[in-house]
């Protein structure tokens, strides 16, 4: 049991440097956020449509759809609200139309052809090489983290690492003047 100690007290008011109300175990009531309740920081946003450009880029894989039929099925759920939905198009469309280049950009770094990858992978390493490709204004640091933290929650036990070590090489040939993250 965690002990609990009354409020200081000066001239018999309660003193306090806010004015929110106690909870019953004395805890205070936190206030609503400056930005109001509904606003979500927009790396979370960020992260929340590459979460979903994956599974849209696996789904196409695995049972291919016309691209506008795809995106009308992920729009159906009202978390699609809340997400950069202009980065979330951005990687479907860029990924479809430039599949073939990112294939051929990614496979020199594999031990494996492109087609034999698991397809889960298959999608993050091209929404990873999109990104390294056509989004320059985002650091490689970032786009290879975000791809690394996809394949931990999508992939396979260790896919992480290969996604992590084919995307840090392909980043060394397309952008061999940004500096990498703790080189």
């Amino acid at each position: 049991m965690i002990k609990q100690f009354p409020p200081d007290e000066q001239d018999g008011e309660q003193r306090s440097d806010d004015e929110s109300p106690l909870h019953d175990d004395g805890r205070r009531e936190r206030k609503a956020s400056p930005r109001g309740p509904t606003a979500t920081p927009a790396r979370k946003k960020r992260r929340w449509a590459r979460e979903r450009a994956a599974q849209g880029l696996y789904q196409q894989l695995m049972n291919p759809i016309p691209l506008e039929q795809l995106e009308s099925q992920f729009m159906e759920d009202a978390f699609m609200l809340r997400i950069d939905l202009d980065l979330f198009r951005r990687i479907l469309r860029g990924v479809e139309k430039h599949s073939v280049d990112l294939d051929a950009a990614i496979e020199p770094h594999l031990d494996r052809p492109v087609d034999e990858l698991d397809p889960i992978e298959r999608a993050i390493l091209r929404l990873g090489a999109f990104e390294l490709m056509h989004a320059q204004e985002v650091p490689r640091a970032i786009v290879i983290n975000e791809a690394v933290e996809l394949a931990k929650r999508f992939g396979a036990t260790d896919g992480h690492r290969y996604v992590n070590g084919v995307l840090d090489q392909l980043a060394d040939d397309l952008r061999p003047g940004e500096p990498a993250r703790g080189r």
